[in-house]
């Protein structure tokens, strides 16, 4: 995939500040701390077009970026961080859900899980979610360079088994640091982006 352009469009907190027009779109959703804005930097080849904080649990809107004026790519802000307060992770899910489940532009979405770890209760609850509305989801197991190739197959079945994935679903492991995965990721985005 050939990135010409990349801009952010706006950091949205309701419906009503979504970008209008029918460009399709792909979002990202994850953990605080799964490495969200590195991936998706990564997949774009940019350094910094969005924030990376060494402090989970920054990104706190729904950020639109549009892709060769194209496409657009939604980074939905982390869940399960616990440092922040009841009310505050309940402002998140809600501007999470509404998005997800009244967005007529989104075509699919990216889950993102640590492949070092066992996925979470959290990370079941928005699998499950996802797969009610989607019908496939996308699965990056970020963080692929922090692993040995032996641990490789062992991690990406505890993943499938946890989280209960079925073969329409696609688990990419994905290292942003050496950018493994990126090929694979993105010919599954442009599957998606490529349906009616």
């Amino acid at each position: 995939m050939i990135i010409k352009n990349c801009q952010l469009l706006i950091s949205a907190v309701s419906s009503s500040q979504y970008p209008e027009g029918q460009m399709p779109e792909i979002s990202f959703a994850g953990r605080s701390n799964v490495g969200k804005s590195s991936l998706i930097n990564s997949l774009l080849n940019r350094k910094k077009l969005v924030r990376v904080s060494s402090s989970p649990g920054k990104t706190r809107t729904i950020n639109f970026f549009a892709i060769n004026e194209e496409f657009i790519l939604v980074d939905l802000p982390g869940y399960g961080y616990a440092a922040v307060s009841k009310s505050e992770k309940l402002r998140w899910a809600t501007m999470i859900e509404e998005y997800l489940s009244k967005r007529s532009n989104l075509k699919s979405v990216v889950l993102l899980v640590d492949i070092r770890h066992k996925p979470t209760g959290d990370d079941k609850m928005m699998y499950d979610y996802l797969k009610h509305y989607m019908g496939k989801v996308i699965i990056a197991a970020t963080k692929r360079d922090k692993i040995s190739n032996n641990a490789l197959g062992k991690n990406l079945k505890i993943i499938r088994e946890t989280l209960g994935t079925d073969e329409k679903d696609v688990v990419i492991p994905y290292s942003s640091e050496n950018h493994s995965g990126r090929e694979e990721l993105w010919k599954e985005i442009m599957k998606s982006l490529q349906q009616i």
